[in-house]
């Protein structure tokens, strides 16, 4: 019998895939409805390109997924702040990070107002994406199966994230 947590991580690594196979076979977020609201920070595609590393950009600005268990984040234990890797905006508290067990640095809360949430259908399954609220940058998705407090586990992808040690 599976577990609900085996059922996720599996459905990651299934997802993961998908994304790896969109990108891989031309199909891209690129071509998906333009955001719903506009940011503080924007810039030209190829400003996006100049600005980050090739696998930030796939990530923060074409909504793909870093493979799981490569980020050095998953094993970053320090105090300290994780910022977003495209505009530099503090998201997430290292208090509220947790190891979920999914590959990707997890938190159950993001600082105040620094994340929006939209609805995500990419995948043919609904789910919360998470991006940076001053650049749009995706940084991941939100789910209901995190610890206490609040029962959220914001699984984000390490490559949109940058750690400032306390």
């Amino acid at each position: 019998m599976m577990s609900r947590r085996n059922t996720l991580l599996g459905l990651g690594a299934v997802s993961a895939l998908l994304a790896s196979a969109r990108g891989l076979f031309g199909g891209s977020p690129a071509q998906a409805a333009p955001p719903a609201h506009t940011y503080e920070i924007s810039k030209t595609d190829a400003d996006w390109k100049a600005l980050l590393k090739p696998d930030q950009y796939a990530v923060l600005r074409k909504a793909g997924t870093e493979r799981p268990h490569t980020s050095p984040l998953n094993k970053e234990k320090r105090a300290g702040t994780y910022s977003c890797a495209g505009c530099a905006l503090p998201l997430f508290a290292s208090s509220t990070k947790f190891e979920s067990g999914t590959g990707w640095p997890s938190f159950w809360q993001p600082l105040d107002k620094a994340v929006v949430e939209e609805s995500d259908t990419s995948l043919f399954i609904k789910r919360t994406e998470v991006l940076c609220r001053r650049c749009g940058g995706h940084l991941g998705h939100v789910f209901t199966d995190g610890p206490r407090p609040t029962g959220l586990r914001y699984c984000m992808n390490g490559v949109s994230l940058n750690f400032t040690a306390a």
